[in-house]
């Protein structure tokens, strides 16, 4: 059959209205392929199929990935009847809409929860909701979560011990003498440079993780520039430092420790993923894999305090007052407050932490990936992205991403 020309036409803008951005780059003629242990971070072509499918790669750290089982409950995620209509402004337009924001930025998932009811879901690049997503470092706020619950149950005895009482692998090094509380709030004082460009320091970590694994490569950081707890330097060997305390303090793995206490107590439908190095330590500044509405079910609790909203009970999943600690700029010292740590947001306990008297966090990944809550509204958006770059305010993604979450809260309530 033979179509008129205005409706080939039609079909075409079609077509363009549902294109995601940059999908030849990323791989849509290959059926967005799966990278290796060798490309899959920096390669974009093969970017939307790696951070959807980490847990099938081969060699990555020369480990393997440790699994998170479900829970026997799930949390319901009901569904508003109608999408909302959220208007956002960016630098260069105004009145802009959620199609705008999915047709402006390379964003593979987005869900918006407010009250505990998913309000929006959008998938691109075809992905999938049971696609399990990477968190990249919103992993390290899921550590955190741990140094939390660990706390409460008396396995770390303080946040002011230093590391190596519990990690004896880590005795006598940089990190090993650092406080608990300092990892916790990027404050060692190392002498390391964290990069996303194959420089600095970063690329030989990873690469000790991957020849001798984490305790091992923590050792190669020998001096410190400044006393520790005294500024804020976002650097991800802290973070693995935390994990080498975690597994001394609880005996286990990082994976199986909260699989009890946090991934099926929150309630998640699905198994998550977290991969490890060669000794099963988990390189827990990234690595994490769980679908969105998993992360959703997450920034729900967190967004209600650690706490399960659907348990009759309201048993906290999270101490309370270890994440206002770590996610209310209010609570923190000087060095860590918004607009000091950076030129915009605070840091908290692994969390970054908005500006503003009303108390908004965020856990944060590279290429894009974030989870933002507003407790006060019991708001929450999760998206998972493949941006052209690993820093987001590198490309225009960083405003863009800011901006419409402040359009999301403006239509529950007021920034």
């Amino acid at each position: 059959m033979r179509l008129a020309a205005p409706v080939l036409l039609l079909l075409a803008f079609a077509s363009l209205a549902h294109a995601a951005p940059d999908e030849d780059k990323l791989g849509k003629a290959f059926g967005y392929p799966i990278g290796t242990g060798a490309n899959w971070y920096y390669d974009e072509s093969v970017r939307v199929g790696s951070f959807t499918h980490q847990a099938e790669i081969k060699g990555i750290f020369r480990g393997a990935p440790n699994v998170l089982k479900a829970s026997p409950r799930p949390m319901a995620l009901p569904r508003a009847a109608h999408e909302p209509d959220i208007r956002w402004n960016a630098k260069d337009a105004r009145g802009l809409t959620l199609d705008d924001y999915l047709a402006r930025q390379r964003i593979m998932g987005l869900i918006v929860v407010k009250d505990g009811a998913i309000q929006l879901e959008r998938y691109q690049y075809d992905r999938k909701p049971k696609d399990r997503f990477t968190s990249h470092s919103m992993a390290k706020s899921i550590t955190a979560l741990a140094v939390g619950i660990a706390g409460r149950e008396g396995l770390i005895r303080s946040l002011d011990d230093l590391a190596e009482r519990y990690a004896p692998g880590l005795k006598s090094t940089v990190l090993g003498q650092t406080s608990v509380r300092n990892l916790l709030r990027m404050a060692s004082g190392m002498k390391y440079e964290q990069t996303y460009d194959g420089s600095g320091d970063t690329p030989r970590f990873s690469k000790a993780i991957a020849t001798e694994g984490i305790e091992a490569a923590v050792r190669m950081i020998t001096a410190r520039e400044r006393e520790q707890g005294t500024r804020f330097y976002y650097a991800s060997p802290n973070t693995v430092a935390l994990a080498a305390v975690l597994r001394g303090a609880t005996r286990t793995s990082l994976s199986e420790y909260l699989t009890p206490r946090l991934w099926q107590a929150i309630g998640a439908e699905d198994g998550a993923t977290w991969y490890a190095d060669r000794t099963g330590l988990e390189v827990a500044l990234g690595n994490f894999n769980a679908t969105l509405r998993d992360y959703a079910r997450l920034g729900v609790v967190l967004a209600n305090d650690g706490v399960r909203p659907d348990d009759g009970k309201a048993t906290p999943v999270v101490p309370k007052e270890f994440l206002l600690d770590a996610t209310d700029w209010h609570r923190v010292p000087e060095p860590f407050r918004p607009k000091v740590a950076t030129s915009y947001l605070g840091y908290g306990y692994q969390f970054w932490i908005f500006p503003g008297e009303r108390r908004r966090f965020a856990m944060v990944g590279v290429y894009g990936q974030s989870l933002y809550v507003d407790p006060e509204l019991k708001l929450v958006m999760i998206q998972t992205g493949a941006n052209a770059t690993a820093e987001a305010g590198k490309t225009s993604l960083g405003a863009d991403r800011d901006e419409f979450w402040r359009g999301v809260v403006r239509f529950y309530g007021k920034w």
